[in-house]
C-alpha cells in the first residue's frame, strides 16, 4: 500500500518540476535588453528619479529592494499599483522581461548602453 502512494506522489513531484521548468520564459535577447535598459532609465526614470533614486515614485535601487518579493515586484511592473501613477507595463513586455528587469534592479541597474551614438 506504501509503495503505490509513493508512486503517486513520486510522479506528482516530476510533473510539478516540468510544469515550474516551462513555466519560465526565456531571458529577453541581447537586444531586447538593451531596451529594457532604456525603457527603464527613460520611461521609469520619470517617475523613479533618472538614477532610480526615487522621485514621484519609490527608489528602486537595490537597499530600497531589498527583502521585497520578487513575484510582487514582477506584478507590480506587469499590472500597476491601482490607486497610484504607477502604471502597469504588461502591453509593452513580458513576464520574462519584467523578470529580468527586477534581477537587474535588485544588483544594482545596468547604465544606457550607447550605440550608434546618444538616444
Amino acid at each position: 500500500m506504501v509503495r503505490p502512494l509513493f508512486i503517486h506522489l513520486s510522479l506528482l513531484l516530476a510533473l510539478t518540476a516540468v510544469a515550474v521548468g516551462t513555466a519560465r520564459a526565456e531571458a529577453p535577447s541581447a537586444a531586447q535588453q538593451q531596451e529594457l535598459v532604456r525603457l527603464v532609465r527613460q520611461d521609469c526614470g520619470s517617475c523613479h528619479g533618472m538614477t532610480l533614486k526615487g522621485g514621484l515614485g519609490p527608489a528602486l535601487l537595490p537597499a530600497d529592494l531589498a527583502g521585497k518579493p520578487t513575484d510582487s515586484l514582477v506584478a507590480t511592473i506587469l499590472q500597476g499599483r491601482p490607486g497610484t501613477a504607477m502604471p502597469g507595463w504588461s502591453r509593452f513586455m513580458t513576464e520574462a522581461d519584467a523578470e529580468w528587469v527586477v534581477a537587474r534592479l535588485q544588483s544594482g541597474f545596468p547604465p544606457v548602453a550607447l550605440q550608434g551614438g546618444a538616444r
